[in-house]
Formats: C-alpha cells, sequence, structure tokens
C-alpha cells in the first residue's frame, strides 16, 4: 500500500484536488484540463493523508449538485482548489431514470449486476426504437478564491437487450453509444471509451471556460 500524500506538502497555488480514488479519471481529466491549467499537479483525493474524511452524502437533485457536493467538500477538507464530476444514465422511456440514482438504483451503491439487471426489466415491453438514452455528466470546478465553474456533456444512445463486453462499469455492457455503431461501451478499448465519453464532452466544456 502506497504512503498517503500529505496536504502541507502541496503547493495551493499549483495543486487540484480530484475527488475521487479512481486513477484513470486523474488521468483522463489531467489530459483534458492541463493544457489549460499550466503547471498545475492533479492529484486524487483518495491518495491524501486526511484523517476522519468523510465522503459527503450525495443527496442532490442534479447532476450539477452533487458534482458540486463533492468539490465542495474536497475543497473544505484540504484548502485547495477541487474538481468532481457526477454522472449517470438517463433512459427517455423511463422519464429520465436512473439518472442522479444510476450508481444506487437497484438499492444498493454500486451492484452494477442489480443495477443492469433492474434496467432490463423496466424495458422489458419497449422496442429498439424506443430505448433512446444517454451518459450524461457534469464536472464541477471549486476555487475557493474564486467562483464555481462546471461543464456539461452527453454521449447519445440507446440500452440494448441484453449485455455486451467486459470493459467499463456500471452501464457500459447495455449502453450503445452513436459514436460506436454495433458495440456497447463496454466493448469498447478504454481509449475509445474516453474520446466519446459524456466526461470527456463535459471535461472538454470546462476546459473551454478556462481558456477564456
Amino acid at each position: 500500500m502506497s504512503q498517503k500524500i500529505s496536504v502541507e506538502t502541496l503547493d495551493p497555488e499549483s495543486t487540484v484536488v480530484v475527488a475521487t480514488g479512481n486513477a484513470h479519471k486523474v488521468t483522463e481529466i489531467e489530459a483534458i484540463l492541463g493544457p489549460v491549467m499550466e503547471d498545475v499537479t492533479f492529484v486524487a483525493l483518495g491518495d491524501l493523508d486526511l484523517p476522519g474524511y468523510e465522503d459527503p452524502e450525495e443527496n442532490g437533485a442534479t447532476f450539477y449538485d452533487n458534482a458540486l457536493i463533492k468539490a465542495a467538500a474536497a475543497a473544505d477538507a484540504t484548502g485547495l482548489t477541487a474538481v468532481a464530476d457526477d454522472s449517470g444514465l438517463v433512459v427517455d422511456a423511463l422519464d429520465g431514470a436512473p439518472g442522479v440514482l444510476s450508481a444506487r438504483w437497484a438499492g444498493v451503491h454500486g451492484d452494477d449486476a442489480a443495477n443492469n439487471a433492474k434496467l432490463l426489466d423496466q424495458l422489458r415491453d419497449v422496442p429498439a426504437e424506443g430505448r433512446r438514452a444517454r451518459f450524461h455528466s457534469c464536472v464541477v470546478l471549486v476555487d475557493n478564491a474564486g467562483p464555481v465553474l462546471a461543464g456539461e456533456g452527453d454521449c447519445e444512445g440507446s440500452v440494448g437487450f441484453e449485455p455486451r463486453g467486459t470493459g467499463g462499469f456500471g452501464y457500459d455492457p447495455l449502453f450503445l453509444p452513436d459514436d460506436a455503431p454495433g458495440k456497447t461501451m463496454a466493448q469498447l478499448t478504454p481509449g475509445e471509451k474516453n474520446a466519446i465519453s459524456h466526461r470527456f464532452h463535459a471535461l472538454e466544456a470546462l476546459a473551454a471556460q478556462l481558456a477564456d
């Protein structure tokens, strides 16, 4: 187990904390925001030594609300500029569900198999043309010295009839992105997925604001 990083050793003028423990997410965020935030180092919240820190309750009504909750909590705990994202699946035939409840739709947070089973059950009588959906992401940056900035993005597609592929997570095995005809998100390489993902588009939108 690697040693945690002390917040006191980080320069608040050149460090951005990413409210995640996912190293791949940090890499993706750094690749897009790095060019417009020169000389900034991105660190994962999960890599910092923060005794007693507890993840905030994500009880917002929107993706923006939840991303802001996570970013603000990370900024408060570290004194650093923080960025966080919240994302989920929005299905037209289900009036936007599972939406902000995507990760815990079936009752247990992160139970992908149960969530996917519930999705298939909810859509069991819906034909292909009625299964339009999109992954939506909102990325929020909180700077204690300035305004809150946010970017939002979508990956349009539809929900398939059976899971395919072993990559990704969440609803990826059921989601058929328009930008990769014939494949589910779980059948794409990480690079292919990142190039069309909702988080990519949200980060691009945020980067454009930072570049202004």
